[in-house]
């Protein structure tokens, strides 16, 4: 499946999700939407993002816009993250990786001098005709949330 760019449509997808269910993009359909993709579950940065955008769920629910975050870790990880941390937007399991591609997002890491492929912290804002409008790499969780949410209020 090749990377997306911006300005084209996402070709749909479906990821299994917490709660042990499944979300496609099709669920978003006719809403502004964010898929953000974080490495791991329970980390620092990540429970600092995952807080962030659950803070800020009610104005982007006002907005019209839908937040779903992705990464490589399994349904059973996202339930117990999801509950500590009582996130309002699903989770997705995107354990084979194919999604993360989708997006571009599987990048060369390093981690105390040992080097392995992970999902580098990335979010990316759809319109409500799927369309790619907006994204963001190599993100610093203090205040992005919040330049989103800026950007999808103005879409």
């Amino acid at each position: 499946m090749p990377t997306i760019k911006t300005g084209n449509k996402v070709p749909g997808f479906s990821l299994p999700t917490t709660g042990g269910g499944t979300w496609s993009l099709k669920d978003a359909a006719g809403r502004k939407l964010v898929i953000y993709f974080y490495p791991r579950d329970m980390t620092s940065g990540c429970t600092r993002e995952a807080q962030d955008f659950r803070d800020l769920y009610g104005a982007f629910r006002k907005a019209g816009v839908e937040v779903v975050g992705v990464s490589l870790d399994s349904v059973a990880s996202h339930d117990k993250f999801a509950a500590r941390e009582t996130l309002p937007f699903p989770l997705l399991a995107d354990t084979d990786e194919r999604v993360c591609r989708l997006f571009d997002v599987i990048k060369p890491k390093s981690l105390y001098g040992r080097k392995y492929l992970g999902a580098e912290r990335s979010t990316f804002l759809l319109d409500g005709t799927a369309r790619l409008r907006q994204e963001w790499r190599k993100v610093k969780v203090p205040g992005h949330a919040e330049a989103v949410l800026e950007a999808a209020r103005s879409l």
